[in-house]
């Protein structure tokens, strides 16, 4: 493989991993509760299912009515009980309500103390999906100063690959800016 194909491929392995990372702080995001039902926001919920934990998704189709209601139809009637001490143990503050077909959660609206925390928890994941894509940029430039020190690449080589990973880690890190103000918006509607 020649020194070319070989900084293209570490360019091309670092775009793939800030997407993966652009991809893991979105579906962090989207269980973050906003005041409206979404499906996501009971996806991490793991139900006690016959002796092993599942996703709540695995157990039961979850829908969304209304736009703060949302639907939870097992396909197991037995399981009822167990989806509903799950999302009572879940920490997302909702209180399942059953009538021993389905279970209905209603979404309470925001205070606007819940929402300040909130938004002080996205800012969180938004940092923490900014640090890794820097995360990603420091390791492949020491693997490019790395090919360079080995005499593989040149000095001209290096510092054009190192512009390259520097425009892929300014787009993504824009890119969590704009999921941050998208979501921080939502969290604000009323």
């Amino acid at each position: 493989m020649s020194a070319g194909d070989l900084l293209k491929e570490l360019v091309r392995e670092s775009d793939t991993r800030m997407q993966k990372s652009i991809e893991s702080t979105r579906h962090d995001l989207q269980a973050i509760r906003t005041g409206r039902a979404n499906p996501s926001l009971v996806e991490r919920v793991e139900v006690d299912y016959y002796g092993s934990k599942m996703p709540l998704p695995q157990v039961a189709t979850v829908t969304a009515p209304e736009p703060r209601m949302l639907v939870i139809s097992p396909w197991d009637k037995g399981a009822l009980p167990a989806i509903e001490r799950a999302i009572m143990k879940s920490g997302l503050g909702l209180n399942p309500s059953s009538d021993g077909v389905i279970i209905r959660l209603l979404i309470p609206q925001l205070t606007e103390e819940t929402r300040r925390n909130l938004i002080k928890s996205v800012h969180k994941r938004i940092e923490e999906g900014k640090v890794a894509v820097r995360n990603i940029r420091r390791d492949e430039i020491e693997q490019i100063r790395s090919l360079k020190k080995g005499g593989d690449i040149g000095e001209d080589e290096e510092k054009r690959t190192e512009g390259e990973i520097q425009k892929l880690t300014d787009r993504y890190v824009h890119e969590l800016d704009v999921m941050q103000k998208s979501k921080e918006e939502e969290l604000l509607e009323v």
